[in-house]
């Protein structure tokens, strides 16, 4: 299981993840301009995952033999898990974690991106085994 996370593939997952980590968190700081932090950061897992799909599809699982279709539906499947996952973890640190730290700048920044992170072994496997086999 560990040398499926030591490959090329995975650091190309990474990559490509990492960038739409990026656009995740880039664009949760503007859908906050004009709805909540909890919607805001819905609608960037939403931004980040479109980039995902799109990256992966070119960069990473180019050897797929699924449909387009077919690998999309996984795709939003495995994330739909991994969604609850970052927005579970970004409400739990922004609301109780940090104010009970006293922690307040940056905070919401801070929980998203932790949230973000935590989902990429899980997804990377999800994604490798069912999105694009």
């Amino acid at each position: 299981m560990i040398r499926q996370f030591l490959s090329g593939k995975f650091l190309a997952f990474l990559i490509t993840g990492g960038i739409a980590a990026l656009v995740n968190l880039a664009s949760r700081i503007v859908y906050d301009v004009w709805t909540s932090f909890s919607t805001a950061v819905v609608l960037a897992y939403l931004t980040g995952m479109v980039t995902a799909f799109v990256l992966a599809r070119l960069f990473v699982f180019r050897e797929t033999r699924q449909s387009l279709r077919l690998s999309a539906g996984w795709f939003v499947l495995v994330n739909f898990v991994a969604i609850l996952q970052t927005w579970g973890l970004s409400m739990f640190l922004a609301f109780v974690v940090f104010p009970w730290l006293g922690i307040e700048r940056f905070a919401r920044e801070a929980a998203h991106a932790i949230g973000v992170v935590v989902p990429v072994f899980t997804s990377y496997l999800g994604h490798k085994y069912y999105s694009f086999r």
